[in-house]
């Protein structure tokens, strides 16, 4: 069975005993510039940011690591899956924290690609939790897309095109009957 990914907006539970309250979130994926300024090596292109949230819903406190490209993330662009630019130095990852429960903690990620191919974007994030590595998880989304298009709510998004339509489709298209 494939994997079903997120969709940019959409909280990820984590599935094991010892990561048991651990969930993961990206989100608010918009056009923006790192505060530091743009890149040399991102010359020609659009830079976007989005926000890596952590929560911890447990009894007791997990130490979160994301900050490494490409072990800890990876920002892919358009239909092929291209490589973004990552801009390390611009973002802000998450360096040892130790999340308590009840508690939440952000990271802003920055990456640049041609504007055309952030219509689709797929980011997984694949972080270090108790100095080990945990399954990563990928979101897809796209400049342009509302993060709630496609959520089966009053407040959903009539938009019928990019790739919030298109997850829609699938994700109904591949629904198995009595779901």
């Amino acid at each position: 069975m494939m994997d079903v990914p997120n969709v940019v907006g959409d909280w990820q539970e984590y599935q094991s005993d010892e990561l048991a309250g651990l969930r993961v979130r990206v989100h608010h994926l918009r056009k923006a510039v790192p505060k530091r300024g743009r890149d040399d090596d991102a010359k020609g292109l659009t830079y976007v940011a989005f926000d890596v949230t952590f929560e911890n819903r447990g009894a007791e406190y997990f130490s979160v690591d994301l900050h490494d490209h490409p072990r800890h993330f990876d920002v892919r662009v358009g239909r092929d899956g291209h490589g973004a630019f990552v801009d390390e130095y611009g973002s802000s990852g998450i360096r040892d924290f130790n999340l308590y429960p009840q508690r939440r903690v952000t990271a802003v990620l920055y990456a640049a690609a041609p504007a055309a191919k952030l219509k689709q974007l797929d980011i997984q994030i694949s972080p270090r939790i108790d100095d080990e590595p945990v399954f990563g998880y990928v979101w897809v989304g796209g400049l342009g897309v509302h993060e709630g298009s496609t959520r089966a709510s009053a407040r959903a998004s009539t938009s019928r095109t990019g790739v919030a339509s298109e997850v829609e489709r699938y994700l109904q298209d591949n629904t198995p009957p009595g779901d």
